[in-house]
């Protein structure tokens, strides 16, 4: 896959996510989960470069991996590979970033409802990726 098609379709779900976040936050819906707020927090910045941060991890860093390493990726079609990858970056949130950003390890801090919620979400990012991804690569395939 291009590196420049994943770049692109990181982006794309890096934005329906984005949109997503604006509607909960608007729904009063987990005010204290507020990824963005937390980003920009723990690396002591106002939220616009948590915004940034958003945009340049999901594009460029889950982006570049969906198409770098999608011959490698399980999953059979780009649909498949792009959940795989919207999952592990899911993993990487709960033991990595959640963590550094007070949320406690796999974000116990917010409970079910938070993990659940992630995990949605990185799912829902993960196929828009390999969707978008595919699209310009010609190959959209669904199953």
């Amino acid at each position: 896959m291009i590196l420049k098609n994943g770049i692109i379709g990181g982006f794309v779900g890096s934005a329906v996510l984005a949109v997503v976040f604006v509607m909960k936050n608007m729904m009063g819906i987990m005010p204290e989960m507020d990824i963005i707020i937390m980003l920009s927090a723990m690396m002591g910045m106002p939220a616009i470069v948590g915004w940034v941060a958003h945009f340049m991890i999901g594009s460029i860093a889950w982006g570049g991996i969906y198409a770098l390493a999608n011959d490698s990726i399980p999953g059979g079609s780009q649909l498949g590979k792009g959940v795989v990858v919207g999952l592990a970056a899911w993993v990487m949130m709960m033991v990595v970033v959640m963590p550094m950003a007070g949320g406690g390890f796999f974000g116990m801090k917010f409970g079910m409802m938070g993990i659940g919620m992630t995990l949605m979400l990185h799912i829902v990012f993960g196929a828009v990726m390999g969707l978008v991804a595919a699209s310009l690569e010609n190959k959209v395939e669904t199953a």
